[in-house]
């Protein structure tokens, strides 16, 4: 894999190529992601004299096999502003690397287990209420599928709300990354439908839109037209 290097309405000389080349460690990279497919360095030039302590900016794009990682930044000289660039792209190259491996080295808890791992969690009843701690162990247990619910349930673990913003499907699997888990809800920015992003397997993933039925629509639509009472 080698680095590519161009510039945006300015010549890049010799001498800074070579520069990126020995900044961009691609052995060091390949380590902390052995799927990198290609990476990319911009450079451009701000005109504006007021911008002169932030002229040159220098974009790193790194793809593989998962999400697109990109790294930014400005400063008065293009040496400095990949230098800048080049430590925020080890950072995020870093956080996915420690993510992996914490996902791959953890094992999930059952419902049941929560309370032996989570101090001052709280135990539900049938109704979704909690039950005081001298009253925990007096409470029916059964098993419904993998879980073990108290009470005739229904068990009621968590539930939230969130604003999203509309955003692309590369966001999406690049976001799914950051935060570490096998899915991810998201407004697509293109089609404006509720989507799910989620982890089939190694870095292989899915996507599933939710859309309305149209007889379902239909039937639940209030009817067209009335009476007029005399």
């Amino acid at each position: 894999m080698d680095i590519v290097v161009k510039g945006r309405k300015t010549e890049v000389p010799e001498r800074f190529r070579k520069h990126v080349a020995e900044k961009l460690n691609l052995e060091k990279i390949q380590k902390l992601d052995g799927k990198v497919i290609s990476l990319d360095v911009e450079v451009s030039k701000e005109p504006n004299p007021r911008q002169a302590d932030r002229c040159d900016r220098v974009e790193i794009t790194l793809r593989s096999r998962g999400p697109v990682i990109r790294a930014e930044a400005s400063a008065s000289d293009a040496y400095a502003a990949l230098d800048l660039a080049a430590e925020k792209l080890d950072a995020q190259l870093r956080k996915q690397h420690d993510k992996r491996y914490t996902r791959r080295g953890s094992r999930r808890l059952s419902a049941a287990e929560v309370p032996d791992h989570v101090p001052g969690v709280a135990t539900l009843n049938g109704d979704g209420q909690p039950v005081p701690s001298g009253e925990a162990n007096s409470v029916p247990t059964k098993k419904i599928g993998s879980l073990e619910v108290q009470g005739d349930g229904p068990l009621v673990v968590r539930e939230k709300t969130h604003v999203a913003a509309p955003m692309t499907l590369d966001q999406a699997l690049y976001e799914m990354e950051l935060v570490g888990h096998d899915f991810y809800l998201f407004v697509d920015s293109e089609t404006k439908q509720p989507s799910v992003v989620y982890r089939r397997h190694a870095y292989d993933y899915g996507v599933i839109y939710l859309d309305t039925d149209p007889m379902v629509a239909q039937a639940n639509a209030p009817e067209a037209g009335g009476t007029l009472g005399g």
